[in-house]
């Protein structure tokens, strides 16, 4: 009885977080869904009561990470002021979001390209990268970043420094508090005009 209140308890949300910790720890292409099945505790036909596949819950995973990235250019200090002070605010959000969603966006981080998803994911992370890039030459033109470091190289090395975060980060180490601040203080005193 306790087992079946366990599988009526599961939700779409509950079996995407499972789904992401096997994935990252095995690969997508290294998880099959007899594997979900078995870190979920459900069976197969439970977890395609809620989606058609394993692609479906890569999309719903790597979509949830790239919807709060891309949430970020929207909020009123990534549009409104200094071009600096924008990327500034992107470069700390961006970090935050990688902190608050680590899991998700080490998936998107992970994805090569091998699926409709993953090409999908890769196309949108390169928006996402090209908007930023905007916001650095901007902040170039208006003369407040260096204009010896070209825009699209300074957003790459940004963006290294805030993806390798995934790596070594472990949620509650006394070591990873102020990690967003740090990023960008690092990053900014280097590149201030």
């Amino acid at each position: 009885m306790a087992e079946n209140n366990t599988r009526t308890a599961y939700t779409v949300e509950s079996l995407l977080a499972v789904t992401v910790e096997v994935f990252n720890e095995r690969g997508y292409d290294g998880t099959s869904m007899e594997d979900l099945s078995r870190a979920a505790g459900i069976s197969k036909s439970s977890i395609y009561h809620h989606v058609r596949g394993k692609e479906e819950l890569l999309r719903l995973a790597v979509g949830r990470a790239l919807d709060s990235l891309f949430g970020i250019l929207d909020e009123p200090a990534a549009v409104t002021g200094r071009p600096v002070d924008r990327l500034e605010h992107v470069v700390l959000r961006t970090t935050e979001v990688l902190l608050a969603e680590l899991p998700y966006v080490t998936l998107l981080l992970r994805v090569r390209g091998n699926t409709t998803t993953e090409l999908w994911a890769l196309e949108r992370r390169r928006d996402f990268d090209h908007q930023v890039a905007e916001l650095v030459r901007a902040a170039v033109a208006a003369g407040e970043l260096r204009s010896d470091v070209e825009p699209r190289l300074a957003t790459r090395l940004l963006f290294g420094m805030i993806n390798s975060v995934v790596e070594w980060y472990r949620p509650g180490a006394k070591a990873a508090d102020g990690v967003a601040e740090a990023v960008v203080h690092l990053a900014f005193g280097g590149l201030r005009a």
